[in-house]
């Protein structure tokens, strides 16, 4: 009896986060749209000079945004990134960088 409330519980969940998912990859995608110019629209950049941002973690990918604004990241291209940044919302940084760290992996295709 117990594994089948421990069962109708854990799908019950997996619901949930499959369609807490879909909105904020979506939302995170129409706010990453001037990072593809860059990195690419599958997060995977062209030119050498900008790193691929598919399939990062969330961590760094946050990190590293902060990292711009405040202007801790200051070597090759940074001022360029530092702009962008600039502009970005607490909530902006979190959104692009969960898009990106799913872009490419299964739980994109979900």
């Amino acid at each position: 009896m117990n594994r089948i409330i421990l069962l109708i519980v854990l799908s019950f969940l997996a619901l949930n986060v499959k369609a807490d998912y879909e909105p904020t990859f979506e939302i995170g995608k129409q706010k990453a749209k001037v990072c593809m110019t860059c990195h690419g629209e599958d997060g995977i950049s062209t030119l050498d000079p900008y790193p691929n941002l598919r399939g990062q973690k969330v961590g760094y990918l946050i990190s590293s945004l902060k990292d711009y604004k405040s202007r801790q990241r200051t070597s090759g291209l940074a001022i360029l990134m530092q702009q962008q940044a600039d502009a970005l919302s607490e909530q902006d940084i979190k959104d692009i960088a969960y898009y990106f760290s799913v872009l490419g992996t299964k739980k994109e295709g979900e």
